[in-house]
């Protein structure tokens, strides 16, 4: 459902938000080594959340990116629809190009409900409710 751009995204920022705790930055060579992105690809993707206000990005020996806001107030929505846009929820399950209540596909009532509970998580669900399951040991996230 989302783009690579997109899940580079939240992982990159989950990533920040657990190694940027007191108040230091993270560079982006780490960032990127850590997730096995292509720091230029990386770079872009970070560059947009700054511009957007998710990130702040400091230059020099030890700059490197930090969350802008509070974990508390970052819904995982923004990031979302910052990096794959607002119309991520208007597809086509199949990907047909006419597809809606009107003139559904075979899947687009079941697929309707799906990204609702979907959109609804991404509402719902903020930076910091992430990193208190993966503190608590309810989640697991995997970088080297």
């Amino acid at each position: 459902m989302f783009s690579k751009s997109c899940q580079y995204a939240l992982q990159s920022v989950i990533y920040i938000a657990l190694h940027s705790r007191n108040g230091g930055s993270i560079g982006l060579k780490v960032i990127a080594d850590h997730q096995e992105i292509p720091n230029h690809f990386l770079s872009k993707i970070l560059q947009k959340l700054v511009k957007n206000n998710i990130l702040i990005s400091t230059k020099g020996p030890n700059g490197g990116f930090a969350l802008k806001q509070s974990v508390k107030n970052i819904r995982l929505m923004e990031v979302v629809e910052i990096i794959d846009g607002h119309g991520i929820f208007d597809r086509c399950g199949i990907g047909l190009k006419e597809c809606s209540d009107a003139n559904p596909c075979p899947i687009h009532f079941d697929y309707k409900q799906v990204k609702e509970k979907i959109k609804q998580l991404l509402s719902d669900k903020t930076l910091s409710d992430l990193i208190k399951d993966i503190e608590m040991g309810n989640s697991i996230v995997s970088y080297r």
